[in-house]
C-alpha cells in the first residue's frame, strides 16, 4: 500500500499516461518553471526574515529606569498598610 491507498503500480499508471499526453519536452520545462517558482519563493522569504531582523536589531526592546529607590519604599509602604489593617 502506498499513499493514501494508491499502489506504486498505479501510480506507474498515471506517470506513464502524464508523460504520453504532455510528453517529457513540456513536463521538463514545466518541472524547470515550478523549481523557479520554489526557488524564487524561499529567496523572498529568506529576505524578510532578514529585513525583520535588521528591524529588530536597530531597535531597543525595552527602556530601563533605576528602580532601587522605588522597591524600598514599596515594600514599607505595603508593611505599614497589613499593620494599620491588622
Amino acid at each position: 500500500m502506498g499513499l493514501g491507498g494508491i499502489s506504486l503500480w498505479q501510480l506507474l499508471i498515471v506517470l506513464v499516461i502524464v508523460i504520453v499526453i504532455f510528453g517529457t519536452k513540456r513536463l521538463t520545462s514545466m518541472g524547470s518553471d515550478l523549481g523557479g517558482a520554489v526557488k524564487g519563493f524561499r529567496k523572498a522569504m529568506g529576505d524578510a526574515d532578514k529585513e525583520d531582523d535588521a528591524a529588530q536589531i536597530d531597535r531597543p526592546d525595552a527602556e530601563f529606569t533605576d528602580t532601587s529607590d522605588h522597591s524600598a519604599d514599596s515594600t514599607s509602604t505595603a508593611s505599614s498598610d497589613t499593620k494599620q489593617n491588622g
